[in-house]
């Protein structure tokens, strides 16, 4: 995953990370982990954010598009 998918949707939502692990379950801790790269996210997780944000999953598992 990218993280920059994850902060994007944080972004546009106005949200944190501390307030989708409260709404997910999934420790905020996890969410550095991911950002630094000291592990990657598994598919349960991602599929949880998919459903909180309500985008596909494939929207996490896609790389992002650099503008021109």
């Amino acid at each position: 995953m990218e993280y920059g998918r994850f902060q994007g949707l944080l972004d546009q939502r106005d949200q944190t990370a501390y307030a989708v692990a409260q709404a997910t379950g999934i420790p905020a801790s996890t969410f550095s982990d991911w950002k630094s790269g000291k592990s990657k996210p598994k598919i349960e997780k991602l599929m949880k954010l998919a459903d909180y944000f309500g985008v596909s999953i494939e929207y996490f598992l896609t790389e992002e598009k650099e503008e021109a």
